[in-house]
């Protein structure tokens, strides 16, 4: 495996940085791809840059799209509010107003297109299908089917070389053993943001802190109690 280039999404959140742990450990040399893409805030964008230069990856570009023209979520659209609850157990079983439509099929397509011109034959994505939100872009039936599609679409597929490769390392993890992963190889959970609405405060977007009540919030805390500690980015 050394040698090899792989494109990994970073959000800057616990998971993207979990796989961007993880591809490392499997030993690719990391493209960290990231997208301003008209959420609610750049705190995510900024830890992407610290893990980004923090743990090695080769590259990081931060890509300009506009989805916020497009609406539909809470995320790009500051009219939807975020929803908020006390306890993980009071998250709904619809589809919330947080889920971005074609935000994952966007972003990988993007992803397909650096893996192409960086000379990189795998893409990483954090995608998990157990402790999240219920998004239909986080399921293995779509990762499957878009790398049927990313074979067919470019010019590798069309050659005779290696052919494109998707790994969900995270697919099939609790939030709780994602963390756990994190921790033995060595990620910086304090460095990564996953909330959806987070708190400014007052020291610019490096420095706003999770709000706590989002789903996000939520399914992390969850995560770090299962591990038997506070998640490490809420200052007290």
């Amino acid at each position: 495996m050394e040698g090899l280039n792989a494109v990994v999404l970073l959000s800057g959140g616990l998971d993207s940085a979990t796989c961007l742990a993880i591809a490392r450990e499997r030993g690719f040399a990391v493209h960290a791809i990231s997208f301003r893409y008209g959420q609610r805030h750049d705190g995510e964008l900024e830890r992407a840059k610290w893990l980004a230069d923090s743990m090695g990856a080769l590259s990081h570009r931060i890509i300009d799209i506009d989805l916020a023209q497009l609406g539909g979520s809470a995320l790009i659209d500051p009219n939807i509010a975020v929803p908020k609850a006390d306890r993980v157990e009071d998250i709904g079983d619809e589809i919330p107003v947080t889920y971005v439509p074609a935000r994952n099929t966007i972003f990988l397509s993007y992803a397909l297109a650096v893996a192409e011109t960086s000379g990189a034959t795998d893409i990483f994505i954090g995608v998990n299908s157990l402790d999240y939100s219920g998004y239909p872009d986080c399921r293995p039936e779509f990762i499957a089917a878009f790398q049927t599609m990313a074979r067919l679409a470019t010019k590798a597929g069309v050659g005779s070389g290696p052919e494109l490769e998707i790994h969900t390392p995270l697919i099939d993890l609790t939030k709780g053993q994602i963390i756990a992963e994190g921790l033995k190889l060595g990620v910086d959970y304090s460095k990564t943001l996953s909330c959806y609405d987070p708190v400014e405060s007052g020291d610019g977007e490096a420095n706003v802190q999770p709000c706590g009540h989002c789903d996000a919030c939520l399914l992390r805390a969850k995560g770090f109690a299962e591990n038997g500690m506070a998640d490490p980015a809420i200052r007290g």
